[in-house]
């Protein structure tokens, strides 16, 4: 169990809980599962090199409805660069966390956090919380305020046409 971001929550009077369930919940399939909601509410933070002039340290989190694609045109249009996820290893030297616990939550100074307008079909999501065991329900309507996010519209729905 990593007390990262509890101790973030707690430092910052946060009104959040991560919930350590115990199972995997490193998938949107099985978190959605294990928490009983809909795969779409699961929060994915994807970790993407980035240019310095919007993420300092050269990365950024962007969090995502759990069955929404990038957009690549959209995703260019708003970044200025082709997504370029970090692999495995750079992911967690870069965020501190591993895949399939990544969160928009107790980031390194200069990791930027950006939010998919995805997420606004929900009133609730549930990102992880540090660890491939966990989560945390967030209201959609804070998100911004608690991870310090811009939001950003860069994904189109599973199976969507770009036309």
């Amino acid at each position: 169990m990593d007390d990262r971001v509890s101790n973030f929550f707690k430092a910052k009077g946060l009104p959040l809980q991560a919930l350590f369930t115990g199972e995997d919940t490193s998938t949107v399939q099985k978190a959605a599962e294990v928490l009983g909601v809909q795969d779409g509410q699961i929060a994915k933070s994807l970790a993407l090199r980035l240019p310095t002039a919007l993420a300092p340290a050269g990365v950024g989190v962007l969090v995502v409805m759990g069955t929404a694609r990038l957009d690549n045109p959209k995703y260019k249009a708003a970044f200025h660069t082709k997504a370029k996820m970090l692999s495995a290893e750079e992911t967690l030297a870069e965020t501190g966390f591993p895949v399939g616990g990544v969160c928009p939550f107790a980031l390194p100074e200069g990791v930027a956090v950006f939010l998919d307008e995805s997420l606004k079909q929900y009133d609730e999501v549930y990102p992880a919380a540090g660890t491939r065991d966990s989560a945390v329900k967030v209201e959609v309507a804070r998100l911004a305020e608690y991870t310090g996010g811009q939001w950003v519209d860069v994904c189109k729905e599973a199976g969507a046409q770009v036309g």
